[in-house]
């Protein structure tokens, strides 16, 4: 029989893990995936945030697996959080974010997550895990080059003439094809395991006619060949439904990625209650819902006009590395933040039309840097000292 301070404990850090799934929903998941799309005029901010929340819920549940289980478990060698420990993690990131919120600024959640999960704990006598460090430092330190780079080449593949759009996003929708065709789901295998739409095709299909990369090829020509034929019917109208669908494409990633950071800390306290994963799951995703539909239309609005004035082709070009980042770190487990992911896009696809009406604030992408540097630092300083501080006390 489960002791009532157990669940007490268990429920307390609950709350926090609900504070900080609503933070989340409310700046980063809530905020960044449709930001280009309304900058783009392509969708209201209040629409926005209502068709993110949903996504984001649907992408916690059918995704979120792996992330959440690399936060709880794989950040710190030798020592599993405590209740005191994962609250206290949880109100520091989450405090941190809500401060970027309510400022305008987009707070990396990934960064004030992991520092603060860091922080405490190395405080609780943990070691380290200096293998998975260098794999999440290279993705984020990787992130602003490449999304950016992607941004930028896309941005200027669609301004040039070389290309009709015609022809350009017909072929930009095979590239996400190829993507999306590697995306794992768990209702495409049994159990708690996860197959891939391509990896579902050859099953269907039986592996001896049809091979793994015929079937992501042929989930690429599907993509591509759709919108080549609603680009000749109405070359405008099929530009924003692709936009649009980049959107709900990266809603859905932000809600596979960024629910393990709400929730992670809570896995380690599991193991003496009969509670399934997909349950806390759930829950997250709903606090992502409910932090989208009431706060994240503060930050849409300052990614979506703060930082740079984008048109529809730009946002295009800054949601497709987006899309592509998100899955990858989706599919490693590791920890990312989509504030990251989609500025440094955005900021890419913006240097493409400098001059032109693609404007990006430098003063505004100084002031994000250093406080990205700055939440890391001070969750981890801040994780570290304060559960030292409060285990004194108990």
């Amino acid at each position: 029989m489960v002791a009532a301070s157990a669940v007490l404990t268990l429920v307390v850090a609950g709350l926090a893990s609900l504070f900080m799934a609503w933070a989340i929903g409310a700046g980063s998941s809530g905020s960044t995936p449709f930001a280009p799309a309304v900058g783009a005029n392509a969708i209201s901010i209040m629409r926005a945030g209502f068709l993110v929340g949903i996504l984001g819920l649907l992408g916690a549940v059918l995704q979120g697996a792996n992330v959440t289980e690399a936060v709880g478990s794989e950040l710190v060698i030798g020592q599993s959080l405590s209740a005191t420990a994962a609250t206290l993690a949880l109100l520091i990131a989450a405090t941190l974010v809500a401060i970027g919120i309510f400022t305008g600024y987009p707070i990396a959640t990934a960064f004030t997550v992991t520092g603060a999960v860091v922080g405490v704990g190395l405080a609780m006598g943990g070691d380290p895990a200096w293998a998975n460090y260098r794999q999440i430092t290279a993705l984020w330190i990787a992130t602003p080059f490449v999304g950016g780079g992607v941004a930028y080449a896309t941005a200027r593949l669609l301004r040039g003439d070389r290309l009709a759009q015609t022809v350009a996003i017909p072929l930009l929708g095979g590239v996400v094809g190829l993507v999306l065709a590697n995306v794992q789901f768990v209702f495409f295998a049994p159990g708690d395991e996860q197959a891939s739409i391509a990896q579902a095709t050859v099953q269907r299909l039986g592996g001896g006619t049809v091979t793994y990369a015929v079937a992501t090829l042929l989930v690429a020509g599907a993509v591509a060949g759709l919108l080549a034929h609603r680009t000749r019917v109405d070359p405008e109208r099929a530009q924003q439904r692709f936009l649009l669908s980049l959107g709900a494409l990266v809603a859905f990633s932000a809600g596979g990625s960024q629910v393990g950071l709400a929730i992670g800390p809570l896995v380690p306290l599991l193991g003496g209650f009969d509670i399934p994963l997909v349950a806390v799951l759930l829950g997250g995703g709903l606090g992502l819902l409910v932090g989208s539909w009431t706060g994240a239309p503060r930050m849409i609005k300052a990614l979506s006009q703060d930082y740079s004035a984008l048109g529809p082709n730009r946002s295009i070009a800054a949601l497709i590395p987006s899309f592509a980042i998100a899955q990858t770190a989706v599919f490693f487990g590791i920890p990312v933040s989509f504030n990251e992911i989609i500025v440094s896009a955005i900021i890419g696809s913006g240097y493409a039309a400098s001059g032109e009406g693609g404007e990006v604030s430098g003063a505004k992408m100084g002031y994000t840097v250093l406080a990205w540097v700055a939440s890391l630092a001070g969750a981890l300083a801040i994780g570290y000292g304060g559960f030292l501080a409060v285990d004194s006390l108990l």
